[in-house]
């Protein structure tokens, strides 16, 4: 994997790589190969918005643990801004829509800060001439758990072929600490928020679903994972284009 970003980077004459560093067992993994891809081209960021302060003391641990260079980019004003802003432009538009939905509020608050975050790994790697890598393995990416153009937005994702089971396995292998790899996966996008929580199943029964097929899983669980697929199928996709009649 190490080699296949360097030759990445180099493929594309840029001088390194930058990603953010969450706290969780993803960002550490892609942190730790890319350093041994580009030992003198890394750069991770800490990119706090209004998140739980351990996710950053994880984040910090990995970065110290490894010796890898990071910077601590903090969000939360510049996310709190943009929201009270484009809530007051939207005020009760459209007329007929429902103020009280809170689940939608919520959502649309939450995917704020993946699409912020990827703005700032932008603006750095601009700056350094770096490439951005996304920390997305394959368990997320079938059933589209990220933030279109947020932490979707990347450059590479060296564990877009690897699912949660094999992450947690490299993990351990490259000497992830352990309270890293054991704490429970989250995207970070509300205090307590969990990624099995909100995907109404568990990464065990997805990899059983994506590796074995869906007789592996009980059949309300591949209801939900196949509505999930559909659901997302735009988020694997370039956008479509219109193609006007010629001749």
């Amino acid at each position: 994997m190490a080699e296949w970003l360097r030759a990445r980077v180099h493929e594309a004459g840029a001088r390194g790589i930058v990603l953010g560093l969450s706290g969780g067992i993803d960002s550490a993994v892609v942190a730790r190969v890319a350093q041994m891809a580009m030992p003198d081209g890394v750069m991770t960021v800490i990119m706090p918005a209004l998140s739980d302060p351990r996710d950053a003391d994880d984040a910090q641990l990995v970065a110290d643990t490894f010796g890898i260079p990071v910077m601590t980019i903090d969000l939360t004003r510049p996310v709190d801004a943009l929201l009270v802003q484009a809530q007051q432009a939207l005020g009760t538009w459209p007329p007929d829509a429902a103020s009280a939905d809170e689940q939608a509020a919520r959502l649309a608050h939450a995917n704020l800060k993946p699409r912020m975050r990827m703005a700032a790994l932008y603006y750095v790697a601009n700056r350094l001439d770096y490439l951005v890598a996304g920390t997305g393995n394959r368990t997320e990416i079938a059933v589209g758990y990220f933030t279109k153009f947020g932490d979707g937005g990347v450059d590479l994702l060296p564990l877009g072929a690897l699912v949660k089971s094999e992450v947690r396995a490299l993990a351990h292998e490259l000497g992830v600490p352990a309270r890293v790899i054991e704490k429970p996966p989250s995207a970070g996008l509300w205090i307590g928020q969990t990624d099995e929580g909100e995907m109404g199943f568990t990464y065990a029964e997805l990899e059983d679903y994506l590796l074995k097929g869906p007789d592996a899983v009980a059949p309300a669980t591949v209801m939900k994972i196949e509505r999930l697929v559909r659901a997302s199928e735009h988020k694997r996709r370039l956008p479509p284009v219109f193609e006007p009649a010629r001749g």
